[in-house]
């Protein structure tokens, strides 16, 4: 008989205790995110694959360093002058991975599935920008990473992808599989100090 494979989260195992630490503390909200497709996106900006992006995913490619915006189906991430994470909650990853090669590849731009890459895990409430800022070096507040922003950095010792949802109350922390367990149980045991301080 043959058996079935079922595809797991990274983080099933840290759902029950980010859910009671959520409903522990007032003001904070950490939850493993659904598995969504992504793509890494080549494509000369200046050029006319630009546009023909932009016509397939109904939104512009973002231009400006460490800033995302939304699609219809995700986000574009932007991740150098000529490179975006592109994610999809509706296309499969070869789905995904083949409609943009479809539009690029004309261009000279490139795009390769990377949905394995990455797990997301959302924090927020008022109390996110703190429990952050306990392994985070970046200035969170809305001032400096407003709604829109991004970036690379690290958190505890994992580095992420991190993306501004709101302004300052919202959070988006994409980590490696092998990385998200570890910010778990950081972001776990973290919470902790907020309990003793609020």
């Amino acid at each position: 008989m043959a058996r079935t494979l079922r595809a797991t989260h990274p983080l099933e195992d840290w759902e029950h205790a980010l859910a009671a630490l959520s409903w522990s503390i007032d003001g904070l909200v950490v939850k493993p995110e659904e598995l969504v497709s992504a793509a890494d996106l080549r494509i000369d900006p200046a050029g006319p694959g630009a546009a023909a992006v932009e016509r397939a995913l109904g939104s512009a490619l973002p231009v400006k360093p460490n800033t995302w915006t939304s699609t219809p189906e995700g986000q574009i991430v932007w991740l150098g002058p000529d490179e975006w994470l592109v994610t999809s909650k509706v296309f499969r990853p070869h789905e995904l991975e083949g409609s943009l090669v479809e539009v690029v590849s004309a261009h000279g731009g490139a795009a390769v599935d990377v949905s394995a890459q990455r797990t997301a895990i959302r924090v927020s409430g008022r109390l996110a920008r703190e429990l952050l800022s306990f392994g985070c070096s970046l200035d969170l507040r809305p001032a400096a990473f407003p709604k829109g922003s991004s970036a690379q950095t690290g958190i505890g010792q994992a580095g992420v992808l991190i993306l501004a949802l709101g302004d300052g109350d919202d959070f988006r922390l994409f980590v490696r599989p092998s990385f998200a367990g570890y910010l778990a149980d950081w972001l776990l045991d973290t919470a902790e100090e907020l309990r003793t301080t609020t």
